[in-house]
């Protein structure tokens, strides 16, 4: 299962995913009975599929919705939010995923998480599987940011590099496969996505939103991809609640990708997805060099979209969203505020549409990144006249 569907592999590499009975969670579900349940993402615990008393969490979930109008407006939009994930225990919207993996594992009885990763979803897997009192093994290789290695090595897992990317799936797919290990991300080349019990935490991202928006569904949900897990488990989440009556329509699902891979996926109304030569990006958590089905079915079902950016668009959109409204998000999750103003651009999204950004992490994780794109600091004389020749210099700005 945690290779996805085994009918599907030869043609067309697919997931799977978690089946429930729907009139039983009816029945132990009440939307108007949340307040008395924690302010995490287990407050929707009859949605996911661990067992209650094996659940792992640090607090997960439940992450700010956060209106942005000073942005809002230089982009020529009324309703633009971001869903702040950046909140999370480690900072990414991975930990909705090693959150529900961790629970599912101490379900299965397994003994360690493993990942392949060079980021969020490998100190998410960290993080969890220290709480869980399991064993973390996270296969990467030698370039990734140093705060991430620390934030790994930090929480305990065992931090192993390989020679190549392809190398890291092969290791993460042996602990799986021979050793009974946890797999929390995709572990597929081709990709399949994650595992199908972790992927069902970010359904949680779409249940809240709907409460945050007093039980509506927004126009547009635009989140980064890589393999797609933050977008389908989002649209699996407003299907759900859809499918129950909380909500009456759902949401159109943009994928904001780095190198146009469902972008021409869905040009050439193909039924499959495939990899391209990456080139180097400012967008690392997404920076794949191909994506999957299941994303690309999310955004084709949706009547969504896929979107680019340059590396340059990203970082004006990264510092964008700092300068107007106080929050610094990862280069990765300023993908999708670029991706956002080239559909405003288009004419894809009108003024008095609610469009909901998903940041899906921290701009703390990699902060050398932008280090290129900020001026130097300017040293001057302890004098009024030369901090204003600085200001006028540096900032282009007049001292009042």
């Amino acid at each position: 299962m945690f290779s996805g569907c085994p009918v599907c592999a030869e043609t067309k590499p697919s997931n799977v995913f978690c089946q429930y009975d729907y009139d039983a969670i009816a029945r132990a579900f009440n939307p108007g009975g949340l307040a008395d349940r924690p302010q995490t993402m287990w407050r929707y615990k009859e949605f996911l599929p661990a067992s209650e008393e094996h659940i792992v969490s640090i607090g997960e979930g439940f992450t700010p919705l956060i209106h942005c109008p000073n942005l809002g407006q230089r982009l020529g939009l009324l309703n633009l939010y971001v869903k702040d994930d950046s909140r999370n225990p480690t900072w990414s919207f991975k930990d909705r995923m090693a959150s529900c993996g961790a629970s599912v594992a101490l379900d299965m009885d397994c003994a360690v998480l493993t990942a392949a990763s060079s980021g969020n979803g490998g100190a998410a897997t960290a993080a969890y599987a220290a709480r869980a009192g399991l064993e973390a093994v996270v296969f990467t290789t030698q370039q990734f940011p140093i705060t991430m290695r620390a934030f790994m090595q930090s929480y305990g897992a065992r931090i192993i590099a390989t020679p190549t990317m392809q190398d890291r799936w092969t290791m993460v797919l042996e602990g799986v496969l021979e050793h009974n290990w946890f797999p929390i991300q995709n572990m597929m080349t081709p990709p399949v996505g994650a595992n199908p019990y972790a992927l069902e935490g970010n359904k949680t991202f779409a249940f809240e939103l709907c409460e945050q928006l007093d039980w509506a569904a927004p126009d547009w949900v635009v989140s980064p991809c890589s393999s797609g897990d933050s977008l389908t488990g989002a649209w699996l989440g407003f299907n759900e609640f859809r499918r129950l009556g909380y909500i009456d329509r759902v949401p159109r699902m943009v994928a904001a990708e780095t190198f146009g891979v469902l972008t021409r996926a869905l040009d050439d109304n193909a039924d499959h997805t495939e990899a391209v030569v990456p080139t180097p990006s400012v967008a690392i958590s997404a920076a794949s060099a191909n994506s999957a089905y299941q994303c690309l079915r999310t955004v084709r079902d949706s009547g969504g979209a896929a979107m680019t950016a340059s590396n340059d668009e990203i970082m004006a959109a990264q510092l964008a969203l700092a300068s107007t409204e106080g929050i610094w998000t990862e280069a990765t999750s300023a993908l999708s505020i670029a991706a956002i103003k080239r559909l405003v651009e288009r004419g894809a999204i009108n003024k008095d549409d609610v469009v909901v950004a998903w940041l899906t992490s921290s701009g703390l994780k990699d902060p050398e990144v932008m280090e290129s794109y900020l001026p130097a600091i300017p040293l001057i004389e302890p004098t009024w006249a030369d901090l204003t020749r600085a200001m006028r210099e540096t900032y282009q700005s007049q001292l009042n």
